[in-house]
């Protein structure tokens, strides 16, 4: 059953996609919230495959620390859901991405028509100063910003290093981070191709305020919640995790 809903979701993903970004290209020269309006109706598809087809539902917790303006989102990257299911929670989002995944056809075309920010990884401090101008552009026109501090997708239970991108991003520019944590990977496994039911749990922190503080700080705040959170969403993978309920949980 699994398998068979897994290619079914994939199938018509795939579909999906090719429509809305061969319909992207042309909504071009539309302003940019037009285009976010676009992308909105393939997010709430892709979102309804998710919840009717392969059976996963979204349960949101913490959602009163959400500012009414945008800020910061750092996140915790486990799989490919969180780059569509954070879009459904912060309205307009970007995300700070590899550039070749703009390259991508379809798919790219949809990113990169709002205008994600795709940078080269490899271009070290060029990179820092590209996130930093077209972050604190789209900010200033009231748009999220996410970025997976980790730079990849990790494991259920495990960790890497949290890189400075985002916490220079955040002390140049004086906004604050909202941490989130989630347990996506549990159901939607990095690379994977067949994707167990379920309910993912999206948890959102306080929001950490950076005005004064240094990359490290801001780094060790964000990591210190996020790796906390993660040990009370998934504790069968930490060991040492104490027990803990969604208390607060929104579903959707």
């Amino acid at each position: 059953m699994i398998l068979a809903r897994s290619i079914l979701f994939w199938m018509l993903v795939c579909l999906l996609t090719m429509f809305f970004g061969t319909l992207l290209v042309f909504c071009m020269l539309l302003p940019l919230r037009a285009r976010f309006a676009v992308l909105a109706v393939w997010r709430n598809g892709f979102m309804g495959l998710c919840r009717w087809v392969l059976g996963i539902r979204m349960v949101v917790k913490g959602a009163e620390n959400i500012p009414k303006t945008p800020v910061l989102v750092l996140a915790k990257h486990q799989s490919a859901w969180e780059t569509v299911g954070l879009q459904a929670i912060f309205k307009p989002l970007v995300f700070v991405l590899k550039q070749e995944l703009l390259r991508v056809p379809f798919f790219g075309w949809g990113l990169a028509s709002v205008r994600m920010i795709g940078i080269n990884r490899k271009a070290g401090r060029e990179a820092l100063k590209q996130m930093l101008t077209e972050g604190q552009e789209r900010l200033a026109q009231g748009i999220w910003v996410a970025v997976f501090p980790e730079g990849t997708r990790i494991e259920p239970g495990k960790r890497e290093r949290y890189k400075p991108g985002a916490a220079y991003l955040a002390t140049r520019t004086g906004t604050p981070v909202l941490p989130v944590a989630h347990n996506a990977g549990e159901l939607w496994p990095a690379k994977a191709f067949c994707i167990r039911p379920g309910t993912i749990t999206v948890s959102i922190g306080p929001l950490i305020e950076t005005k004064g503080l240094k990359d490290s700080q801001v780094n060790a705040a964000v990591e210190e919640w996020i790796e906390t959170e993660m040990r009370k969403l998934s504790p069968r993978f930490y060991p040492d995790a104490p027990e803990e309920g969604a208390e607060g949980a929104t579903a959707s």
